[in-house]
């Protein structure tokens, strides 16, 4: 599994550059700021996350015991991260404002991964 989430954030990672550079040169001019500014947060977050990922992947080999609560963890930020950064890149993309609304199920499905990670954490630490 720790294996899986490397993939995974390899694969954000070369998403996330790509879609920034596309943001930056090929949109620039024709997306307003508000929308080059959502584009760019779908950006961000992505990127964020697939450094986390690899996070939780070194996490696994540390603390074996915390495997399952690891898995749900990276697992939860794989998700948020596909709704999160998906609905504002198609909102931005397709002018379909209605995805606004799904955007903060990814956000609380990326909170409730590190709440996971963290617990992970707590657990490991207290058996050791």
């Amino acid at each position: 599994m720790d294996r899986t989430f490397v993939i995974a954030a390899a694969l954000f990672g070369f998403i996330g550059v790509a879609a920034g550079a596309f943001g930056a040169h090929a949109l620039r001019e024709s997306l307003s700021p508000r929308d080059l500014e959502i584009f760019e947060t779908a950006v961000r977050y992505q990127l964020v996350h697939a450094v986390a990922l690899l996070g939780i992947a070194s996490a696994w080999a540390r603390w074996p015991e915390s495997a399952g609560t690891l898995a749900l963890s990276g697992w939860l930020m794989v998700g948020g991260v596909t709704v999160f950064s998906g609905s504002l890149y198609l909102l931005v993309l397709s002018g379909m404002r209605w995805l606004g609304a799904v955007t903060p199920l990814g956000g609380v499905t990326m909170l409730a991964g590190w709440a996971m990670l963290g617990w992970a954490a707590l657990r490991a630490g207290s058996s050791s």
